[in-house]
């Protein structure tokens, strides 16, 4: 596996980002995106970094990067309206690299933003909402979402408390699944093992 500092464009600013590319590519590319801006959310997060390295090591090439106004990311938070171009910019990294089927997983803030980017891209083949904020944002948009979906979180989330969870999944259209980590709080400290290799074998079934 090896890791490569790489800038974007996105709607005229450059975005910060990590690519890891694997030793021996299965195909496939997926875009992480990280948790809240305001609340130190960045591509270094503990469960951005463990799933990007799960994907490599499951042969996907995983592409993080900070949002506008982190890290060395131009511009400034956009109440996740601009963060969703930084998304597209994303997406649009790997198009021009030759990535084969592209995915999109999102933790926390970055699930709502993420789900919300690729719900209407074509170039995304499937999605992972990891401990999708439901009791701050409005995830109403992924109603009509028909692309393959994993939905995961932990048993002690309170900002994706499961019951929220359960409920929201069954609006969701199919094909849709739904993981749970038992005992993992909104963070996953101690669970990122068990959380990436969901997350992994999720978008192998898809690939």
């Amino acid at each position: 596996m090896a890791e490569k500092g790489i800038f974007f464009p996105a709607k005229g600013i450059n975005i910060e980002g990590r690519l890891y590319s694997p030793d021996s590519s299965g195909g496939g590319a997926v875009v992480v995106c990280h948790p809240h801006p305001q609340f130190g959310g960045s591509m270094d997060n503990n469960v951005v970094r463990a799933v990007s390295e799960a994907l490599c090591e499951a042969g996907f090439q995983a592409l993080t990067f900070n949002f506008r106004g982190v890290g060395r990311s131009e511009g400034s938070y956009e109440d996740g309206i601009g963060e969703q171009d930084d998304v597209k910019g994303a997406l649009d990294c790997l198009e021009k690299a030759g990535a084969g089927n592209v995915f999109v997983v999102g933790y926390s803030f970055g699930a709502w933003v993420g789900l919300w980017a690729a719900s209407d891209d074509e170039r995304v083949k499937g999605v992972v909402g990891i401990s999708p904020p439901l009791t701050m944002f409005d995830f109403g948009f992924f109603a009509c979402c028909a692309l393959p979906k994993l939905l995961v979180a932990g048993t002690a989330d309170q900002v994706c408390p499961p019951k929220a969870l359960k409920e929201f999944f069954e609006t969701l259209q199919d094909p849709k699944s739904l993981e749970s980590i038992p005992g993992a709080d909104h963070f996953f400290f101690g669970n990122e093992e068990p959380l990436s290799q969901k997350v992994a074998a999720f978008l192998g079934t898809l690939r």
